[in-house]
């Protein structure tokens, strides 16, 4: 497993994959811009609310006011750059859905040149899936928000979750293009642990501030090493025609 990471960590780098590396990341920043300024003008809209909140109700304390309203504005920068720390894995998922295609097609051509590539999946599944995906991972994050304030275990939750939920979408996203749907699914079920393990490589890279740009190339490069180990040296592969039927 270890090799199928350096390996994709080699290969996004390489310069056929530049110009895919340098969209996606143009596309990761972009969505962590509007989300950022969506939560920041929310933050500043909570904290000069409850600053005028507290002027009607406590009259003439400007000092404490002044104090408040200062505490808020760091509380709200400070929940900027949190926010854009956890939101990063499902920003991700979404990148994953316009460019993971491209970059498996890229890997599986240079991989392994002598087996048939996979079939690129219709935008709309390829979309959904990580809609849902991105979706998953902000639920899971605001049911272990809760672990932030016991020492030490909400890092490790968080980590925990991000290898459970990443792992599954990139491997099913890799399977799928030699796969039906419910055939990705079930394999990625039957080696749940390896999957995971996988995950944990995964969410490893996604903690690296700036590196995790490159999220969706990497996950995708490594989990298509990690499909075409568990499949064997011949995994099947259907054809289009056949597949747009499966579907």
């Amino acid at each position: 497993m270890l090799d199928a990471a350096i390996k994709a960590l080699t290969q996004i780098l390489s310069p056929p994959m530049r110009s895919i590396l340098w969209r996606s990341v143009g596309f990761a920043l972009a969505l962590i811009a509007v989300a950022a300024i969506g939560l920041q003008r929310l933050l500043s809209w909570a904290a000069t609310s409850s600053e005028l909140w507290a002027e009607a109700a406590l009259g003439g304390f400007q000092t404490p006011l002044n104090i408040l309203s200062w505490v808020l504005s760091i509380a709200a920068g400070l929940g900027i750059v949190v926010g854009a720390v956890f939101l990063m894995p499902a920003v991700t998922s979404l990148v994953a859905g316009i460019f993971v295609d491209e970059a498996a097609e890229h890997v599986e051509r240079e991989s392994y040149p002598h087996e048939a590539p996979g079939v690129a999946l219709p935008i709309g599944l390829a979309t959904w899936e990580t809609v849902k995906t991105a979706l998953l991972t902000i639920l899971v994050y605001l049911v272990a928000l809760p672990f932030l304030f016991v020492a030490g275990a909400g890092a490790i939750v968080f980590f925990v979750a991000t290898a459970w939920l990443l792992g599954r979408e990139y491997f099913e996203l890799a399977a799928m293009r030699f796969r039906t749907a419910p055939e990705a699914k079930a394999m990625r079920r039957d080696n749940a642990t390896t999957v995971f393990i996988g995950g944990l490589i995964i969410a490893a890279f996604v903690s690296i501030p700036i590196v995790n740009l490159a999220t969706p190339l990497f996950g995708m490069a490594f989990m298509v090493h990690l499909h075409k180990r568990l499949s064997g040296s011949r995994p099947e592969v259907l054809a289009p025609d056949q597949r747009s039927m499966l579907r």
